[in-house]
Parts: structure tokens; C-alpha cells; sequence
């Protein structure tokens, strides 16, 4: 179960990014860090200043080196929102998506508990959660493409039993991306079409209809879908990606821009609006079209029309005065109006006329020559307005959208159907971890979407890394050791189920109380011979010996006890109590446990717990003496203290050297010799190097008098000094 020889256990640090990069990777980083510097008071000006400053020194290397610049223009934006803009929360309900706040269809559990809908993971919308800002996608960055995304089977079954409607329609939403994902936009949209004829206030299905549309080409009608969206769910980050996709697409940069950057204001987050801003800037601030960008006054900034492309200090200048105003109000049935100045042109969306005025006044330069539009509708986004703020947007029979004006109500109820629970479909059996059969205390939800009680899951993961249930491996995450409780489960118990959650808790904290009493039940580790403040590193495999580990741990008391085995009794009936210094775990479940001894005990009462011993035990201390006994004694410790480092001293330079790794150097000679409850350290250091039998150790390890035990202590010294001198 472990073995006593001292492990070092070290982990190499990993070489700081860009340590090893020539000339060109250190002027990024000093590019990037002179950008950090400004954010933090959202000095959008001398940001901007500060990346076309940094031009002189070489193009950036890549989009990616343009993330703080971005973050600079987002912390911008949103400052200039002023309060009262809030993120959309979605719909209110006990199963909502932590990312786009909707029904939580197909349920799946990140590596840091909170939960999400299928369909925000598959579409990797963010890299970071939005709850604790933890990374969403595996150890090294690879895409959650790569990992299957297993949807939580208790989670599921819930939302299965209690909202069987909105199941289907995230089903029917699957369906629909599938299709999308094949390319097969016709069949979708006549899906769609459908489904919106049965329930028209369904945003998600004007969603994959927009997505449809720009399949075929048709934007315009795309871009209907999109403002009708947003009119009724302003603060949707997505929608605004969506929109600005269609923009960008129809060769349309500089609104789209304003479109990603209002999505990144209300969740910095949203991983591919964040991407397509770098793609753009990086575009925009390249030396090749920076020139002719400043010469067609691409800027529209007052301070640089009709200026000619300077570098320097007066270009510098000149970036300083650009502003990025967003817009005053997306409330009600209002939409986005795109960014007037800075990285824009003056005019709005709304003044979007005709193709000739968009070639005069486009602030970012277009990614095609003309729009990619098809056919029928070349030309036909231009020449009507791309914001419906003074309409509201119908299904007609044939899947096409008619305008109603304001005022006519056609406002969706934003209750929806999943907001609240009956009584009768709750029930506690639905919560019960299937190892134990009780509710669940700590929930956690495994990568293959099972869900166990923490400790139920940790006892299991100590005999196999194997799921409990479906046997799939758990090898990386048991080497992970991330059991993030699963915050949206414990959320639902804690609501309906607080009368069982408390006896619940009641009953582990009786549990716990149990591990942690030091002289009834004390856990005991059968190994080999400890000692009072002699280290004992230990490397625990067995499944019994990890719990009572991890046990000693959670419960704060970080003790256990150390006996040899005994033929007849199990373990002998004296030893010692560890003090765990420190536990490294193994990416396989084993640990390299740190431990130093402690107090000496008795057995009184020998019992068993979860497959490892226990015993009630008492505590020893020695006898101390008074007067002439203690000038004796005191005269006996000098002796057979100087006894021992001779004897130390003469061994041979192996051996010396292997017990001062092993053990450490021999403590000095104390003062006060009867200050501790066990007596010198250096007796206890002495007997744990001696090559003497374990049985004869023990005997001296029960002694209650210094006396016996220096006078044991001397005859073993005079034994080996004889060979010595042989």
C-alpha cells in the first residue's frame, strides 16, 4: 500500500512564452504590453495611436496580436452605452443555457460545472465560460470538436419530464443545423418555414432562417429576419453577429465591424465576433493599405480628411482624435444603429441608399469590389433601409416575412412555457446518485455525462478510472482532478428539495465528525514503523489507503496512524500518528504523501471502516523525574548522545550520505530534555536509521521512561561500534 523510501516530486516550469523568440516576437510583446497599459483607463485614442505608432517597427504578427487593442475598443464601447445596459438574460426558467440564456436544450456539463445548451458549445460561440471566466475548451486549446460533447443524462431526464415541448424544439433545432452544416439550405429553409408557420414567436427558428437565407445568397431577407430578432431581443449577443456576418458577407466591413464590437460589448466573450474584429483590424492596420486608406479619408475623421498619409508623430496625432460612439438606445422595438465616426463612416445604417453612396462613404475598405448579393436581390439591400425600428416583422404562408406598423400588436409574451415547475412531476428519486442511492451532496457531472456524489465518484475512481455506469475511460479526468460540482443541479435541489437537501447535509456532517475524532476510530495505515518528528513519505496506491488520504484531508485533521502488521492481531498495539504535510497526486490516482511523525498511542479497540483498520486509541507520554533522577539522566542523555554521533560519524560515506537524503541531518542535543511529551528528537532519529528489527524497534517505541529507552538505545550503539571496529 505504500512504500516508505523518500520520492522527490517535482514538476518542471514550463519556459515563459516568447523566451526563446527572436527579434520580431519581443517587439510583438513590447507592442502588446504598450497596449495593455491603456486599457485599463479605456484610452481608446492613444490605443489607437499607440498600434499605428508600433507600425514602424514592422507589421503585428498575425490577428492574434491584436487582441488587446480589441479589448480596448470593447471596453470603449461599452463604456460610452453609459448604465442601464444590461445583459439579455433570456428566458427566465429552472433549465437556462449559462451562454445564450434560452431553454436548456441538451444539456452539457463543462469541466467547471456550469451548464450550457448543445447548441453554444458545437458552435464554440465562446472560449471562456461566462459564469467564472474558466476556459471552455480542453487542456491545450484543442477545438471541442475534437471531444464529443456528451449531453448530462440527469439533466436531460429532467428537462425531458418537466418541459417535453421545448425538448422537441431543441430537437427540431438539431435537425436544423445538421442540414445547415450539410450545406443543404433549400431543404432547411423549407424546415423552418414550417415550424414558424406553427409558432411564429419562435426567435430561434429566425435564427436558422436568416442562416438559410444567406446559404442561398438572399440577404436581404436575411438581414429582415435579423432586425426583427433583434427588436424584440435587443441585449442577444448572437443576433448581432449574425447580422454583422450578413453585412460582412455582402462586402459591407465597416458595418459589420460596429455590429461585432455592439456583440462583444454585451459579451466580451463571444469567441468568433472577437476573431472576425482582429481579422478585420489586422486587414485595416496592415502598412500596405494603411496609406491608402488615410488618402481616401477612409477614416472620416475631421482631424485627417484630406490629409496625406504622414508617419510619424502627426498621424499619431491625428488617430488620437477618433471616437467610437455607440448607439444611444436599443431598447423597445429599436435596433442597432452602427457606430458614427472613428473606425466608421458618419452616416448610420439607416442611410444606406444606394450602392454609389456606400462606395463614397464606406469608412473600411470592402472585402470585394461589389456586394456579394444574388441576382434578384443585387442592389435591393441598398435601396430599402436595413433597420426596421418603425416595423414589426410577420410570418406569411409562404415563409416570407410582411411589415406591419408600429403599433399593431404582434409582440411576443416573453413568459415562456418553461418558467415554472407542477408540483407532482418533482420528485427526489430523480436525484439520487446511483452509487449510493441517496440525494445527491456535491454533484458532479463526468465528461461521458453521468452524474455521482463527489465522494461516491472519488471511491469509485480509486478501484478503476472508468465511469461507474458506462465503463467509458476517465483516465484524464481523473488525472485532471477537476470535480467541479455541478452548479445548475445543485441549484435545482437546493429550490425544490431544501427539506432533503438539510437532513442530507445533517447526515454528512455526523459523517465527517466521525473521520475527524483522534482517538475513537482513528484510521490506521498497516505499513511500517513511524516515529515522533521523523519524516515517513509514503506512496499510497491502494483504493482503501487513497480514500482514507483523501478522508484526512476533507476533513481537516490531516492525521492518521502508522502500525507494523501483527500475525495475530492485524496491526501491533503501539504506534505513532503522521501529520500530512503535503499529498501529490499521480495522474493515475496514486499519491506521493508527505508525512511527519507525531504522537505515540496505544491500541485499545481494533476496528474496520471501508476496507482500511481503525482503533480507539490512547496517547503516551514519558515519565518525568525530578531531582537526583533527572541529574542521571541528564548525565546518560550526554553520553549516549555522544555515543551516537560517533557512531555516525564512522559510517561509511555511502551510508551517511543515503541517511542525510533519506532523513535529514540528526537534530542537535536539547536542554531541557524532558520539554517534550516524547523526549529528544535525536533518540527517535537514531532509531529510525539503525538497521534493527522492526519487533525490538517497537518495544522502544512503547516506553514510557527516557530512562529504559537510552539505556536500549546504548546497548544497540555498543553492538554496532563492536562491528565497527572489526
Amino acid at each position: 500500500a505504500a512504500s516508505s523510501p523518500a520520492a522527490t516530486v517535482g514538476s518542471e516550469l514550463p519556459p515563459e512564452p516568447g523566451g526563446s523568440g527572436g527579434p520580431s516576437e519581443e517587439a510583438d510583446e513590447e507592442r502588446e504590453l504598450l497596449l495593455a497599459r491603456l486599457v485599463p483607463a479605456s484610452r481608446l485614442k492613444e490605443a489607437v495611436g499607440a498600434s499605428l505608432a508600433s507600425l514602424c517597427l514592422g507589421p503585428f504578427g498575425g490577428a492574434q496580436r491584436l487582441g488587446t487593442l480589441v479589448d480596448c475598443l470593447v471596453l470603449n464601447y461599452r463604456l460610452r452605452q453609459g448604465p442601464g445596459r444590461g445583459r439579455e438574460r433570456g428566458a427566465e426558467g429552472p433549465l437556462r443555457c449559462c451562454g445564450c440564456g434560452r431553454f436548456l436544450g441538451e444539456p452539457v456539463t463543462v469541466p467547471c460545472g456550469h451548464t450550457y445548451c448543445r447548441r453554444c458549445l458545437r458552435r464554440e460561440l465562446r472560449a471562456r465560460c461566462r459564469r467564472c471566466r474558466d476556459w471552455l475548451l480542453p487542456a491545450g486549446g484543442t477545438s471541442t470538436a475534437a471531444a464529443p460533447l456528451r449531453t448530462s443524462v440527469v439533466l436531460n431526464r429532467l428537462a425531458e419530464k418537466w418541459f417535453p415541448g421545448e425538448c422537441e424544439r431543441a430537437r427540431a433545432g438539431s435537425r436544423l443545423e445538421e442540414l445547415l452544416t450539410q450545406g443543404r439550405f433549400r431543404e432547411a429553409l423549407g424546415a423552418v418555414n414550417q415550424a414558424l408557420r406553427a409558432d411564429s414567436s419562435d426567435l430561434m427558428l429566425r435564427i436558422y432562417r436568416a442562416e438559410s437565407y444567406v446559404g442561398l445568397q438572399e440577404y436581404k431577407t436575411a438581414i429582415e429576419d435579423l432586425n426583427f430578432v433583434i427588436s424584440k431581443m435587443p441585449n442577444w449577443p448572437e443576433v448581432y453577429f449574425q447580422k454583422g456576418k450578413v453585412l460582412q458577407d455582402s462586402g459591407f466591413v465597416g458595418d459589420a465591424l460596429q455590429l461585432f464590437l455592439q456583440c462583444l460589448a454585451l459579451d466580451e466573450d463571444f469567441l468568433p465576433a472577437k476573431l472576425e474584429v482582429e481579422k478585420i483590424l489586422c486587414d485595416v492596420l496592415s502598412p500596405e493599405k494603411l496609406g491608402e486608406s488615410l488618402k481616401e479619408s477612409a477614416w472620416n475623421s475631421p482631424h485627417i480628411r484630406n490629409k496625406p498619409f504622414i508617419l510619424g508623430s502627426e498621424v499619431t496625432a491625428s488617430y488620437c482624435n477618433l471616437q467610437l460612439c455607440p448607439p444611444q438606445s436599443l431598447g423597445g422595438s429599436d435596433v442597432l444603429e452602427p457606430v458614427s465616426g472613428g473606425l466608421n463612416r458618419a452616416q448610420s445604417a439607416h442611410a444606406l441608399n444606394s450602392t454609389k453612396d456606400l462606395a463614397k462613404e464606406d469608412g473600411l475598405k470592402r472585402v470585394s469590389s461589389e456586394p456579394l448579393l444574388s441576382g434578384q436581390g443585387k442592389g435591393a439591400l441598398l435601396k430599402r433601409k436595413l433597420s426596421f425600428s418603425e416595423q414589426d416583422t410577420v410570418v406569411c404562408e409562404d415563409g416570407r416575412n410582411k411589415h406591419k406598423k408600429q403599433g399593431e400588436n404582434t409582440k411576443r409574451d416573453m413568459t415562456l412555457a418553461f418558467g415554472t415547475i407542477p408540483g407532482d412531476l418533482i420528485d427526489v428519486s430523480d436525484f439520487e446518485c446511483s452509487l449510493c442511492m441517496r440525494l445527491f451532496f456535491e454533484p458532479v457531472t463526468t465528461p461521458c455525462g453521468h452524474t455521482f456524489c463527489k465522494g461516491c465518484l472519488e471511491r469509485c475512481l480509486d478501484h478503476a478510472p472508468q465511469c461507474p455506469l458506462c465503463k467509458e475511460s476517465l483516465k484524464e479526468y481523473l488525472a485532471s482532478r477537476k470535480y467541479s460540482i455541478t452548479e445548475l443541479l445543485e441549484e435545482l435541489i437546493m429550490k425544490y428539495l431544501s427539506d432533503e437537501l438539510f437532513e442530507r447535509k445533517r447526515i454528512h456532517a455526523e459523517e465527517t465528525a466521525e473521520h475527524s475524532n483522534l482517538t475513537k476510530n482513528v484510521p490506521m495505515f498497516v505499513c511500517t514503523m513511524a516515529y515522533p518528528t521523523v519524516p515517513c513519505p509514503l506512496h499510497v496506491f491502494e483504493p482503501r489507503y487513497r480514500l482514507m488520504i483523501r478522508r484526512s484531508m476533507e476533513t481537516g485533521t490531516k492525521q492518521f496512524g502508522m502500525c507494523i502488521s501483527d500475525s495475530q492481531n492485524g496491526f501491533a498495539d503501539y504506534g505513532c500518528m503522521l501529520q500530512i504535510r503535503n499529498v501529490h497526486f499521480l495522474p493515475d490516482g496514486r499519491s506521493v504523501v508527505d508525512t511527519i511523525g507525531g504522537k505515540r498511542f496505544r491500541v485499545l479497540r481494533r476496528g474496520m471502516k471501508d476496507g482500511y483498520c481503525t482503533a480507539d486509541i490512547e496517547y503516551l507520554e514519558d515519565v518525568k523525574v525530578a531531582d537526583e533522577e533527572l541529574k542521571k539522566l541528564r548525565e546518560l542523555h550526554n553520553f549516549v548522545y555522544n555515543q551516537a554521533c560517533s557512531w555516525f560519524q564512522n559510517l561509511r560515506n555511502k551510508f551517511r550520505t543515503q541517511i542525510l537524503q533519506h532523513f535529514g541531518p540528526m537534530p542537535d542535543r536539547e536542554e531541557n530534555i524532558q520539554a517534550m511529551p516524547n523526549g529528544p528528537a535525536w533518540c527517535w532519529w537514531l532509531l529510525a536509521v539503525l538497521p534493527v528489527d522492526p519487533r525490538y524497534q517497537l518495544s522502544v517505541l512503547s516506553m514510557m521512561s527516557l530512562k529504559d529507552r537510552l539505556i536500549k538505545i546504548q546497548h544497540i550503539l555498543t553492538y554496532f561500534s563492536r562491528d565497527q571496529s572489526k
